[in-house]
């Protein structure tokens, strides 16, 4: 097989993320749960804006995070994702650029606009978000590039893209395309309430193999196997999947494989300032690790040393190189 151009190929929600801090009451106003993220309207989107303080935006969305993290890493990336012929778009697309990623997914004319995040930061680091969809969810079967995806080592789906049609059928083109080129395809279960949504589709995925790696949290993994034992859901996650790696907040992380379970402690760091891409930039260093065909317990610490960073610092993206600091820390990436 041909080396793989790019090592990790995203495919997700292209967003363009508006941060914010805010304190307790405002949830409360807003009657918000704390930690949540929920779906709003264009309307509502224009609401909760006018009433935030002073906030930065830049690209976003779960797997472009990803994707930009291993471009951090010094990683070959690439990312699909829709976002509209707006300002926000051209935001987007010159962020994912300008970090080195690859990025042509044609902008959507004449439809909704580009998609949001509010994501409102507590002085705890919790993010609540508050997310417009917009143009994101128009990405279609047509806008899968299969030479891209077969010049893609991995090709990462993000679980949270899974609620449109058209986009399923996208993810499974995708898939289709890694697999006739010898490649992996990973999945972000992406947050407990998708998991809810979709929990059979979901399973239906890990365990028909038509995903190779899983990636979740705690959370993610209790709702997958409707459990309130973390061991009982490692355990089936094992059985089910071929690879998979699952966080556990500060306690770190676990990976899951042929070989058995394996925990990997989490990176410490002296605050978290805003939790909000975590599990982002985990998987960014586990998946970029897969793709080097590290070891997985080495694979699992690089993706806490990416997370460590970014929750010490607002925002969703490294402040700095990733691929500079960590080798200041030791690691040969």
């Amino acid at each position: 097989m041909a080396e793989a151009q790019y090592e990790v190929l995203g495919i997700g929600n292209a967003i363009v993320d508006v941060l914010a801090r805010t304190d307790e009451r405002f949830l409360l106003d807003e009657r918000l749960a704390k930690g949540s993220m929920r779906l709003i309207d264009a309307a509502e989107a224009e609401r909760i804006y006018g009433r935030l303080g002073p906030a930065t935006e830049s690209s976003g969305g779960s797997a472009a995070n990803t994707i930009a993290g291993i471009a951090s890493l010094g990683g070959r990336a690439a990312f699909i994702g829709k976002v509209a012929d707006d300002q926000l778009g051209r935001i987007f697309a010159h962020d994912m650029t300008a970090n080195g990623v690859a990025f042509r997914t044609p902008p959507l004319a004449g439809g909704a606009p580009t998609a949001r995040c509010l994501i409102l930061v507590t002085p705890d680091g919790e993010r609540t978000m508050n997310t417009f969809l917009g143009a994101a969810q128009d990405l279609r079967p047509d806008d899968i590039d299969g030479a891209l995806v077969g010049a893609s080592a991995i090709t990462f789906l993000e679980g949270y893209l899974w609620d449109p049609p058209l986009a399923k059928d996208a993810f499974r083109k995708a898939a289709a395309a890694a697999h006739a080129a010898g490649r992996k395809v990973a999945l972000s279960l992406s947050d407990s309430f998708c998991v809810d949504r979709y929990r059979g589709e979901f399973l239906e995925l890990i365990c028909g193999k038509a995903v190779d790696i899983v990636l979740a949290n705690a959370h993610e993994l209790r709702s997958l196997y409707e459990t309130s034992s973390l061991d009982a859901g490692l355990a089936a996650l094992r059985a089910d999947a071929t690879l998979a790696a699952v966080t556990n907040s500060g306690e770190g992380s676990f990976v899951l494989s042929a070989a058995g379970i394996e925990a990997v402690p989490a990176k410490r760091v002296e605050r978290v300032v805003d939790a909000t891409g975590a599990g982002d930039l985990y998987a960014a260093g586990f998946l970029l690790g897969v793709a080097r065909g590290w070891p997985l317990a080495r694979a699992a610490a690089l993706g806490s040393f990416a997370a460590a960073e970014v929750i010490s610092h607002m925002g969703a993206r490294p402040a700095e190189r990733l691929e500079t600091l960590a080798r200041g820390d030791g690691y040969a990436v």
